[in-house]
């Protein structure tokens, strides 16, 4: 299975291809590389994500799981960027309960990607199985908190100044 590695700001992170579609994104460098175009593509998203340019990946995806944990994953790529929703407003979604939601979360073999770091809990964070665990969690969520602020401020300032009604002499 064709995988590329990248250094990231939050470590080392390898994605995996197979048949046109990316499989698994896993924490640490892959011992084989092999630059695909997929992957390249992937890569340089993941760049523009971790540079607060890129707020949706725009790849094809493939995780293996079954089909419940499916319809959480595409849950999951519903969550705006840079917003949260709770493991129970994922369940209510998809049919399970916030457990097994937790347990999709735990399992999903393209962090990142398939964002489940936007999952929390009711009163807490929740928790985060990659990476260094709940201190990647709270360092992509900032990211994401900090990247939409600024696009949104790059957005405002694109549109101009605002008149206030004044009249052009």
């Amino acid at each position: 299975m064709p995988q590329l590695s990248l250094h990231a700001p939050l470590g080392d992170i390898t994605v995996s291809e197979e048949d046109g579609a990316i499989v698994a994104l896993d924490w640490g460098w892959g011992r084989d590389q092999t630059a695909t175009p997929l992957l390249r593509r992937a890569c340089d998203e993941l760049h523009a994500y971790f540079d607060g340019e890129l707020s949706r990946f725009d790849l094809p995806l493939a995780p293996a799981g079954t089909a419940y944990r499916k319809r959480v994953w595409q849950a999951l790529c519903e969550i705006p960027y840079g917003e949260t929703r709770s493991y129970a407003v994922i369940a209510a979604l998809t049919g399970g309960s916030a457990r097994s939601v937790g347990q999709a979360n735990a399992d999903n073999p393209i962090p990142i990607i398939i964002p489940c770091h936007r999952v929390v809990a009711a009163t807490h964070l929740g928790g985060y199985s990659g990476g260094d665990g709940l201190d990647t969690k709270r360092a992509l969520l900032a990211l994401e908190s900090w990247a939409r602020l600024r696009l949104a401020a790059g957005a405002a300032s694109a549109a101009g100044p605002a008149h206030h009604g004044e009249q052009q002499a």
